[in-house]
């Protein structure tokens, strides 16, 4: 009998402080699945506001930028097959994740730009190989059109930033309506964006779930303006006529946020890329197909460090 009843607390204990105290159990969850994936948690200060990243592995360095209303932990489950060969570095941008929040603050893509640029100094990174996913493969591309000296690589996930991806049915309804699922009203808010974001909605507890909706709940008003000035700015092609850095173009063909004809915009931009359009994928496939989103960054890696020693 008393081995039954331990089982039993066992098994209830994290169903108990996930409806009791979800908040704390999501963060323990989050922070488990980070040393899972072999990374710590870390801060910096960038231009007075805090930027928390993770860290983890060795060698090139290799900084992920997550997309609009995500955090660093976007990239948790792929970073675990990246860390046995990398140095990766995931922040959190200033007005997501656990960054600094200023109202009153700038986040045009400049800005975001700028932003990293001062990250990456505080960091000590001259040169990285850089990925982004959504807004933050706007960023990455943008950020290698500036500053071609200082990205090795490019891995865009389903990337804003061109007029062809910017066609989705998403983004001309927020451009008539104002409304965009990416910002949060509620819990059922929430809910649909799961499932506008991704194919099929990937493994998360009811607590993370609610953790992540409160904060997008109070984010509304910050994340409202945000994502009025990144709308605001310039597409890459009227920027700039070519991009010359080796670049990896990964787009899910079930994404629903962006239009996947943004794949083959970027590859006319980029003439030094590839692409890999992910079946039965949504807006984020290094968290829908983690695994195989890896395999194929590990394999374009290696074809670059093939060339250059030819």
């Amino acid at each position: 009998m008393i081995y039954l009843m331990i089982l039993l607390a066992v098994l209830l204990l994290p169903w108990a402080i996930g409806r009791l105290a979800p908040t704390r159990a999501a963060q323990l969850l989050l922070a488990l699945d980070r040393r899972l994936s072999g990374l710590q948690a870390k801060t910096c200060t960038v231009r007075g506001q805090a930027m928390p990243y993770l860290e983890g592995g060795e060698g090139d360095p290799l900084v992920l930028i997550h997309g609009f209303a995500g955090d660093k932990d976007n990239y948790t489950r792929v970073a675990r097959y990246l860390v046995p060969h990398y140095r990766v570095i995931i922040p959190d941008l200033p007005g997501f994740g656990e960054a600094s929040r200023d109202p009153d603050a700038s986040y045009t893509m400049a800005d975001q730009v700028s932003n990293l640029v001062a990250f990456l100094d505080q960091l000590g990174l001259p040169q990285v190989h850089l990925g982004g996913n959504s807004m933050g493969g706007f960023i990455a591309a943008q950020m290698a059109g500036e500053h071609p000296e200082r990205v090795v690589s490019l891995w865009l996930l389903d990337a804003a930033g061109t007029g062809a991806a910017h066609r989705s049915d998403m983004l001309q309804h927020y451009q008539g309506t104002g409304e965009v699922p990416l910002l949060v009203r509620s819990e059922a808010d929430f809910r649909e964006l799961l499932k506008t974001a991704t194919y099929r909605i990937p493994f998360m507890p009811r607590c993370v779930r609610k953790f992540y909706a409160r904060r997008a709940m109070a984010d509304l008003p910050l994340h409202t303006g945000i994502m009025a000035q990144l709308a605001a700015s310039p597409p890459l092609e009227e920027q700039f006529s070519a991009i010359a850095i080796p670049a990896l173009i990964v787009w899910g063909e079930e994404d629903r946020m962006l239009d996947p004809a943004g794949a083959s915009a970027l590859h006319v931009l980029l003439p030094d890329s590839r692409m890999r359009m992910m079946p039965s994928v949504g807006h984020m496939p290094m968290l829908e197909a983690p695994a195989q989103a890896a395999s194929d960054y590990l394999g374009f890696r290696s074809d670059i460090h093939n060339r250059n020693r030819t």
